[in-house]
């Protein structure tokens, strides 16, 4: 049999590699003679460089950054592409997809926001949207130009900020002006401040740049689906810093429209890394694509499914945000257009997660019974190994099954 394992991290406990291998262990367990391919994946979160990298062979450069808090510095990695690299997928992720939408022959970047201006880069007790900023992840772009860069995809998960991306904007030469034409402080609480969006200074090299935003969520800019909404708690917001996030948001939106001509209030994907979708969207010109495709072009997920037998994929949580662009449902979707059976394996199952997977398509859990949180993190790689190596023995007596029901061993005598 052969496999493919495309999953995704288990956020806090594996690396999307780790996940992958960890798979793979299980599988060739059960079944020594399986031929196992392992393409660990991202949708535009934290990974999203590692996969790329890993497939292409990219090279991987580090900038110091202004972090999200006030006078952090962090090194932020990203994958500098060479002229040509994107010209070896093939005709088939080259034209098509996402991936259609660059130019293969040119230099690329691909960049993680979460690497400057990431969750992960917050201590808890310092988690504050009204202060964490993008400021970092516009200094990665404009490294990204000075690279020669023309092409620059920026993936928006995993972040710690709801700035609507004005922060990144300001890198790149941006300014936010109050009513007396003085610049507001940075962070997600000054954005009801701005009565102004000056351009003069925008970095002139956006022009001739094509920048893809590399989304695992449709969520909109403002609204009970927001950016703030949704996503400010999980980040600190109090309920009343979410009611003035979104309505801080709302404002940019308005401006933006209004100063700029670009729509960005009801985007899908607008809301992505607290409204950082949206403000690539206006300050660069960017378009938003699903992240978990453009990097499954990248790496040529495609092609390996196509001649795979079972396809395995995963992540920390199986829930509700599944089916808004995360990869499992990605590359799910993958798997089936391509006739190829798929498990989703997650370390938690969400009952209620209004993801329906459907024909071909399977849900597990790594966890075997009852079992805290704490617990199933700190054992995640021996847990998905013993998932994995459970899955490949079912599948081994339904493949005994049905050899002896062809063999007519069903018949009674």
């Amino acid at each position: 049999m052969k496999v493919v394992i495309a999953t995704d991290k288990f956020k806090g406990s594996l690396s999307a590699l780790q996940a992958a291998r960890a798979m793979e262990r299980g599988v060739l367990e059960a079944d020594p003679a399986s031929q196992v391919v392992t393409c660990p994946m991202a949708d535009g979160g934290e990974g999203t460089v590692e996969s790329v990298v890993a497939a292409t062979g990219a090279e991987v450069r580090e900038e110091q950054v202004e972090g999200p808090l006030p006078g952090q510095q962090v090194k932020a990695r990203w994958a500098y592409l060479p002229p040509g690299t994107l010209e070896g997928l093939g005709p088939e992720q080259s034209t098509s997809g996402p991936l259609g939408l660059l130019a293969p022959r040119e230099a690329t970047a691909v960049i993680e926001m979460a690497q400057a201006s990431g969750f992960s880069l917050v201590p808890p007790e310092r988690r504050d949207p009204l202060v964490t900023t993008t400021f970092g992840t516009g200094q990665v772009i404009g490294a990204a130009l000075d690279a020669g860069c023309r092409q620059i995809v920026v993936g928006v998960g995993g972040s710690a900020t709801v700035d609507g991306g004005t922060g990144m904007a300001r890198a790149l030469g941006y300014r936010f002006l109050d009513g007396r034409g003085e610049e507001v402080p940075q962070g997600g609480g000054a954005l009801g401040l701005i009565r102004s969006i000056d351009t003069d200074g925008k970095d002139g090299r956006l022009e001739g740049a094509t920048l893809l935003v590399a989304s695992d969520v449709d969520n909109p800019l403002v609204g009970a689906e927001g950016a703030a909404g949704v996503y400010g708690p999980q980040k600190g917001a109090s309920g009343s810093d979410v009611e003035s996030l979104d309505s801080g948001l709302a404002n940019l939106g308005r401006l933006i429209e209004s100063g700029m001509g670009v729509r960005v209030l009801d985007l899908p994907g607008g809301g992505a890394a607290g409204g950082l979708g949206a403000g690539l969207v206006a300050f660069c010109g960017a378009e938003i694509v699903s992240g978990v495709l453009l990097v499954a072009s990248v790496v040529g997920l495609q092609g390996k499914v196509r001649s795979a037998d079972l396809v395995l994929t995963g992540e920390g949580s199986y829930d509700s945000q599944t089916a808004r662009g995360k990869t499992p449902a990605g590359v799910a979707a993958i798997a089936r257009e391509a006739g190829v059976p798929a498990v989703i394996i997650a370390g938690r199952v969400v009952a209620e997660a209004d993801f329906e997977p459907g024909a071909g398509v399977a849900v597990f859990t790594v966890c075997p019974g009852p079992m805290g949180e704490a617990e199933a993190m700190e054992n995640a790689a021996e847990l998905v190994r013993i998932a994995a190596r459970r899955l490949m023995t079912v599948m081994g007596i339904g493949a005994m099954i049905c050899k002896r029901k062809e063999a007519g061993g069903d018949e009674k005598g």
